[in-house]
C-alpha cells in the first residue's frame, strides 16, 4: 500500500462520508472514490458497505483503520524524531497529562539528574489524552500514560503504580460529606465530556472539557463532577473535596516509549522511574 492511498482511507474511514474526506483531502471526490475501490481490489477486501444513506466500516475496514492510523503515525513520528535529533541534539522530551502523577514526576526527574549519563528532559504538559498522540507522533521520547484511560499499544511499557479513585465534588455538594459512593450513585451527575482523537466531543449531559485547569474551576462552580486517581488529594484547591469511589476502575501509571528506541539515556530514565 501506498502512504497516499492509506491517508485516503483514513479520512474516509473518520469521516464516513466520500465528501466530507474528499473535502479534507484537497482533492475531488471522484478520484477518491476510485483510489478507495482500487485499493479495496488489490487487497481483495470489501472496505465499506455502501447504501444511498450511509458508508460503514466493515470488519475488514476496522482492521485497516487500526493499522492503518498506526503505520501512519509510525511514519510521521519517525520524520519528526529524525528532525528533531539533528535540531537539539543529546536529550529527552517527556510528555504527561498537566495536573497528572505530579508528585511522581518530581521525583523522577530529581533522580534522574543525579545518574552519570543523563541527559535534560524536557517536560511537555498536555490535556487529557493527548499524551499517547504526541507520543505516537514522534514530538516526545517517553510519556507518563495511565491506563484504562491510555493506550499502551504499539508501546513498549514499564507499570510504575496502581491507585483507585475518588469523587471530586464541590465541598458544598450533597454526597460531598459521604464516607464513599458507587459509580451508579454518579450516574445522575454532570461529569465532564472529553475530547476524542478528533476533537469531537461525546453527548451527554455534562460540560465539555478541554484541560485540567478548566475542569477543577466548574466542579468549584458547581457546574460539574469528575472521577479522579486518589493522587489528586495532594493538589486540591479550597472548596473542594474527595469521597472514595470504590468500584471505579484502578488507574495504573506506565511509562512508555517507541519499542524501536535503542536510545540508552531513555533506558537510564525507564529504570529510575521503576526503581522509583
Amino acid at each position: 500500500m501506498e502512504t497516499r492511498e492509506l491517508r485516503y482511507f483514513v479520512a474516509v474511514a473518520e469521516e464516513l462520508h466520500f465528501g466530507r474526506a474528499a473535502q479534507r483531502l484537497g482533492i475531488a471526490q471522484p478520484p477518491l472514490s476510485r483510489a478507495i475501490s482500487r485499493l479495496e481490489h488489490r487487497l481483495g477486501v470489501t472496505l465499506f458497505a455502501r447504501t444511498s444513506r450511509a458508508v460503514v466500516l466493515t470488519e475488514a475496514g476496522s482492521v485497516l483503520l487500526r493499522e492503518g492510523r498506526a503505520a501512519l503515525d509510525a511514519l510521521a513520528a519517525a520524520e519528526l524524531r529524525t528532525r528533531r535529533a539533528f535540531a537539539t541534539g543529546p536529550g529527552l522530551v517527556l510528555v504527561t497529562k498537566a495536573g497528572a502523577s505530579g508528585e511522581l514526576l518530581a521525583k523522577l526527574l530529581d533522580a534522574y539528574a543525579a545518574e552519570p549519563g543523563s541527559v535534560p528532559v524536557e517536560v511537555l504538559l498536555c490535556g487529557p489524552g493527548e499524551q499517547e498522540r504526541l507520543l505516537r507522533e514522534g514530538r516526545a521520547d517517553v510519556a507518563l500514560l495511565h491506563r484504562p484511560f491510555d493506550s499502551t499499544t504499539g508501546f513498549d511499557a514499564e507499570e510504575l503504580r496502581t491507585e483507585g479513585q475518588v469523587a471530586l465534588l464541590p465541598a458544598g455538594h450533597p454526597l460531598a460529606g459521604s464516607a464513599s459512593l458507587r459509580m451508579a450513585e454518579l450516574a445522575g451527575l454532570a461529569l465532564p465530556r472529553w475530547p476524542d482523537r478528533q476533537g469531537h466531543y461525546p453527548d451527554g449531559p455534562g460540560p465539555a472539557v478541554r484541560d485540567h485547569t478548566q475542569l477543577l474551576q466548574l466542579i468549584a462552580l458547581g457546574r460539574a463532577a469528575a472521577v479522579v486517581p486518589e493522587s489528586i488529594r495532594g493538589h486540591l484547591h479550597e472548596g473542594l473535596v474527595t469521597v472514595p469511589v470504590p468500584d471505579a476502575p484502578a488507574v495504573t501509571t506506565v511509562i512508555a516509549w517507541p519499542p524501536h528506541s535503542r536510545s540508552l539515556a531513555l533506558a537510564l530514565l525507564v529504570r529510575t522511574a521503576t526503581r522509583l
